[in-house]
Order: C-alpha cells, then sequence, then structure tokens
C-alpha cells in the first residue's frame, strides 16, 4: 500500500510543466538602452527582489565593477543581473537588449568564488545582515544549500554550510572568506544547546491542554516537538543561540530518525502481528488500513492536480505527508534524486495531518 502512495514519485525524471516547477537561475548581459536614469535599488523593488546585480561596465570605460544599489544606470552601459529566467527576461526587455558581451567572462578586475559560511556568530542572519557590499565592496548573488542553488535576496536567512557566490574585486576575496570563515569543519556538528533548547520547547509544548468538545486533549510531546522545530528552524537565530542546523547534520539527523521510528515501530509490532492477524478483528483492521491508504495515494495526487495543479515533485511530499509516513518521504527523495519540492509538499502537509490525527485518536479513545 505504501508503494501505491509513492508511485506518484515515479514520474518526476520526466520534465514538468507545472506552474510550481522551480524557475531556473540565470545570469545575463544586458545592454542600457533607456535614458531615464533608473536606479538599481528601484529596478530591484520594481520586480520584487527577485533579481541582483553583480557586475557594472560604464559606457566607453572597460573596467567592470560590482555595482551598488545606488547606482544610475545610463544609455549604452552593460550590466548583468541574476535571478529567475523570466525575471530576467523581463527586466532585458524593460532596460535595452541582451548584449552580446559577457561580462561575468571578464575577470580582470572582479571575480567570483564559491565560500562556505562556517562563523557561527553569521548563521541564522539574513543576507542584507552580511553588509558584504558596505563591508567589500561585494555582492551575493546566489546561495547554494545542499544542491539547490535559490537567489541570494536580501531577506533570506543563512544557514552555517550555505555555499554563498561572492561577486567581488580580487584584492578583497581573501578577506571575504576569512570573514565568512570558509570551511568545511564542523558543518556536520549538531548543536547541542539549540537541539536541547528545541527538544525542551517542544516537550512543554505537547503538555498544553487543547479544549475540544467533551474535554481537552494535549499533543504530546512528538507533536509538540515537530510545532517547536518548525518555529524554531524559520527563525533560525534566537539572540546568540543559532536554532538551525546545517543542511548536512539536518540530512544526517532525518535519516536516523526515520530508520530509528521504522525500527522502533517494527520491533514493537513485530512480536504480536502473526496473532494480531489470524484474529477475527486483526484481518479485518488490516483491510481496512490497506483500503484507506490505498484511497488516499488516489485522492490526494488526483485532488492536488486538477485542482492546484501542483507538480508532481511536490504532490509526492504531499501524499508522503498526508500519511504522516516518513518511510514514503524516503522512497519519493530517492526516485526524485532529493528534489526539493518532495520535502516542501512533505512539510507543509505533515504537520496538519499529524495534529489532526492526534486529535482524532483523542476523541475516538474518549469515546
Amino acid at each position: 500500500v505504501l508503494a501505491m502512495l509513492a508511485a506518484t514519485a515515479r514520474v518526476l525524471r520526466r520534465r514538468d510543466a507545472a506552474a510550481d516547477a522551480p524557475s531556473p537561475i540565470e545570469n545575463r548581459t544586458i545592454r542600457v538602452e533607456r535614458g531615464d536614469g533608473p536606479r538599481i535599488a528601484e529596478l530591484v523593488a520594481l520586480h520584487g527582489g527577485r533579481v541582483a546585480f553583480s557586475r557594472l561596465r560604464r559606457a566607453g570605460t572597460g573596467a567592470v565593477a560590482v555595482p551598488e544599489a545606488g547606482d544610475v544606470l545610463q544609455a549604452d552601459d552593460l550590466v548583468t543581473v541574476v535571478g529567475p529566467a523570466e525575471v530576467v527576461r523581463a527586466l532585458a526587455r524593460d532596460l535595452g537588449h541582451t548584449s552580446s558581451h559577457a561580462l561575468p567572462a571578464d575577470r580582470g578586475e572582479v571575480d567570483f568564488r564559491r565560500i562556505t559560511l562556517s562563523r557561527r556568530r553569521l548563521a541564522g542572519r539574513t543576507v542584507a545582515d552580511l553588509d558584504l557590499g558596505g563591508r567589500f565592496g561585494a555582492v551575493v548573488t546566489r546561495v547554494r544549500r545542499g544542491d539547490v542553488d535559490v537567489l541570494a535576496t536580501d531577506d533570506l536567512v543563512l544557514q552555517p554550510g550555505d555555499r554563498l557566490r561572492v561577486i567581488a574585486p580580487h584584492e578583497r576575496m581573501a578577506a571575504i572568506s576569512e570573514h565568512l570563515g570558509d570551511s568545511e569543519r564542523g558543518l556536520s556538528d549538531i548543536n547541542p544547546v539549540g537541539l536541547a533548547t528545541g527538544l525542551a520547547l517542544g516537550v512543554l509544548l505537547g503538555q498544553i491542554a487543547v479544549p475540544l468538545p467533551g474535554g481537552s486533549t494535549e499533543l504530546g510531546a512528538a507533536a509538540g516537538a515537530l510545532l517547536a522545530g518548525l518555529v524554531l528552524g524559520r527563525v533560525g537565530r534566537i539572540g546568540p543561540l543559532v536554532t538551525a542546523l546545517p543542511h548536512t547534520a539536518a540530512s544526517a539527523l532525518s535519516q536516523f530518525g526515520m530508520l530509528a521510528f521504522l525500527a522502533y515501530a517494527g520491533t514493537r509490532a513485530g512480536a504480536v502481528i502473526v496473532a494480531a492477524l489470524r484474529s477475527d478483528l486483526g484481518w479485518r483492521i488490516a483491510l481496512v488500513g490497506a483500503g484507506t491508504a490505498a484511497v488516499l495515494a488516489l485522492a490526494v495526487p488526483l485532488a492536488g492536480r486538477l485542482l492546484h495543479d501542483l507538480a508532481p515533485a511536490r504532490l509526492a511530499g504531499v501524499a508522503a505527508g498526508a500519511q504522516t509516513q516518513p518511510a514514503v518521504l524516503a522512497y519519493a527523495n530517492e526516485r526524485t534524486g532529493f528534489d526539493a519540492r518532495v520535502s516542501l509538499g512533505y512539510a507543509l502537509v505533515f504537520p496538519a495531518a499529524m495534529i489532526v490525527k492526534i486529535v482524532a485518536a483523542q476523541l475516538l479513545a474518549g469515546g
């Protein structure tokens, strides 16, 4: 039955044209034709902050520089922009046309590097908080987290182990690298203080009585820890305390947790499963469970596709989350090459599904 639920992921290797498929990040050099002197900051705001300017060559000069937010673009300037493909194309039409010159190929004055964020004091802060422009005359255009590249918007919260694509003058690269850390050491470590704080808050949250018709119930330590983890992961930092885990540590902890959960469930149920299936009630419960899982395996992807036009990758995560099944999530991740949309769909649905099941179980047990 779980294989039926995960079968949605089998189509994910094909090219997906659904509306929520992520747009690739690209860079393009544009020749400015406008004469009204648009400011870079105004252009970024006009396109919702979804574009970054990485290089600028003034008309009539051969020097490439890192642009600043207050720079005014003039006719015949060359400027390199980075962002989602459709936004970059729209900006090219707005400013002028795509140039045959490629400024990123000119590394005479300005260079680029991938630098790993390993300084703990910078983790949990936003790209804007780094102030690399004010400190070093540099700009961050992309952040690679795991295998996914995202645009380095000002409000993006950084995590330990993020790899920042930095554009800067040659002579400032060493200083920027030292400032950010640029080390792989410790990126797989688990922050014991942050983890303990999250678990403690989760246990306390799980003990809060939730009023329901006919009485009250508690979410329990598991659901409480889940909610606390969602909040702390989103916050990233509380004062000096980093609440976000490095990507590598989070992946390792996730895999270990899933295996521990499945091993515990198997050892607890294995001793009595044969006797349960032989009983008059056991096989009926098994059939009901199989039928319920099969209906959800078909209904959730069908509703998501027809009603919301979700991509198969996201649907696989939603289907796994609706069943609160980490085993299905692991299967979908393996089938899709760990497509980020699978985990996102799972994370969006899992908390609500888990809480609904806990409340339903309490109501049934109380009835």
